[in-house]
């Protein structure tokens, strides 16, 4: 069932939105991204590379032959989306989105179409309740489970607090998907500028969403049991770039990694 659309307090994909230039959003939306801007304007450079990190890795993953993909914590529509990526390389590629913000829900249904031959489904779910998203019929209509299956957690497991065991969260997905898939994850960092980035997280906490800081050390646990492919666990600016860019370490203060179950 899906929660009522509550446009009073800020929501992560609504702020993500304000921060990647989008109009998907409401005051409170505003006004946190706002306030968060000012202790760190580069709160704003960080969303757009984390795009171009989906890009990268749903390509790698498409060449290396995955055809599902599962997008936990998906945002609002911002193209190219995961089903654009992969279905340009495969059309056939079958993609299951899954967030727990009514409004998100409603512009994928309108807006997420899928190539003809492939598939695009949607999921009411809290990445906090895994086995929920996992067992929704909506996936299990979409996707094999016996197959491989790659799992983007992009910019989400900072909103997850250590009280809600993150790890385990991450484990569980894991477990119950195939040899050969896939997880994909970036995540927020203060190791390059601890007192901007701590300050923008200051502020995110202040407006009711948890934001919590890890280290590489702390995000390459979320790979345990996992064969990281080459470079591992770096700054999403230097995995595997097609491109380069004027941005520092410092200022996108993302970790990202690419991984395969064995």
């Amino acid at each position: 069932m899906t929660e009522p659309l509550d446009t009073g307090r800020p929501h992560p994909a609504r702020v993500y939105d304000v921060l990647l230039g989008g109009k998907d959003n409401f005051a409170a939306d505003r006004a946190a991204a706002a306030q968060g801007l000012q202790v760190n304007p580069n709160a704003a450079t960080a969303p757009l590379q984390n795009r171009a990190f989906l890009r990268r890795t749903v390509r790698f993953l498409a060449a290396r032959g995955i055809r599902q993909f599962l997008d936990i914590g998906t945002g609002l529509p911002t193209s190219p989306n995961v089903h654009e990526v992969a279905q340009e390389a495969e059309p056939a590629a079958r993609i299951v989105y899954a967030d727990n913000d009514p409004l998100v829900l409603a512009h994928a249904r309108a807006l997420l179409t899928s190539a003809r031959t492939g598939r695009t489904a949607y999921v009411n779910g809290d990445l906090r309740r895994p086995a929920e998203i996992l067992s929704a019929p909506e996936l299990r209509e979409t996707l094999d489970l016996s197959e491989p299956v790659a799992v983007l957690l992009l910019a989400i497991l900072h909103f997850i607090e250590d009280s809600d065991r993150p790890y385990d969260i991450v484990r569980t997905i894991m477990d119950a998907l195939p040899s050969g898939s896939y997880l994909v994850l970036s995540h927020i960092t203060a190791e390059y500028d601890p007192e901007s980035w701590g300050r923008f997280a200051e502020i995110m906490r202040g407006q009711g969403i948890p934001t919590r800081l890890r280290g590489r050390d702390e995000v390459t646990a979320f790979f345990d049991g996992l064969d990281l492919v080459e470079p591992g666990v770096v700054p999403i600016l230097r995995w595997r770039p097609e491109e380069e860019t004027p941005f520092t370490d410092a200022q996108v203060a993302l970790y990202g990694g690419v991984a395969e179950k064995p």
